[in-house]
């Protein structure tokens, strides 16, 4: 029952992860504009993420416009699309992967071929965790770079947004979940491995007397 439960909260923590890497894919907080000038005045903010950028004025008016050519886009970007979009679609097959396998369903058989299904779910879990890493790092390592970058001009220098945070966390919710799943897995198969072995009854011989080859 204890690894039933640890399996469930693993599941649970995987399917958090996969909710999180979706809501940071279409958030356009990315990278927001960095205001470093003491004698600026704050007019509009500038959002930019993997499928629009927007511009939120200081009255709280915002206007958004998706981006036009996909091509176009800096090579971040869309590396960022790509790992994003398949991690959405790993999630869903891992979620139901771990379903069919799980202790708490009856669509498989409990033994070994159920464990396994589990393991690869949990597995995939982990594959989406370190996929989204990718693109996450990616853009916290330009924005950071070209903050400290003198030859960049101030009005163009950006701040890590709430989405890179949001994948963060939703990157290790996934990772975590996943091993999880693969841990009680592996601990439910080894209990479970060992064989039980019953040996021949033991019959008498014709004078009454239990045969020598009974007898190790």
């Amino acid at each position: 029952m204890t690894s039933a439960a640890l399996e469930i909260l693993g599941l649970g923590l995987g399917i958090l992860g996969w909710v999180g890497v979706i809501l940071a894919c279409g958030l356009p907080m990315w990278q927001v504009s960095a205001f470093i000038d003491v004698n600026i005045v704050v007019a509009q903010t500038i959002w930019e993420g993997l499928w629009m950028s927007c511009v939120v004025q200081s009255t709280g008016q915002m206007q958004c416009k998706v981006y036009d050519s996909i091509l176009a886009l800096k090579p971040e970007v869309q590396a960022g699309r790509a790992l994003t979009v398949i991690v959405a679609l790993l999630g869903l097959v891992a979620l139901m992967v771990t379903v069919v396998g799980a202790q708490c369903t009856n669509c498989i058989r409990p033994g070994k071929m159920k464990s396994r299904i589990v393991i690869a779910g949990g597995a995939i879990y982990v594959l989406c965790g370190v996929l989204v890493l990718v693109p996450l790092c990616w853009f916290a390592n330009i924005v950071i770079s070209d903050f400290y970058d003198p030859a960049v001009p101030p009005s163009q220098k950006r701040e890590m947004g709430a989405a890179l945070y949001i994948g963060w966390a939703a990157t290790a919710l996934l990772l975590f979940g996943g091993c999880l799943i693969c841990c009680c897995s592996c601990s439910q198969r080894d209990e479970t491995s060992f064989p039980v072995k019953y040996s021949a009854p033991r019959r008498p011989t014709s004078n009454g007397e239990y045969d020598k080859k009974n007898y190790v």
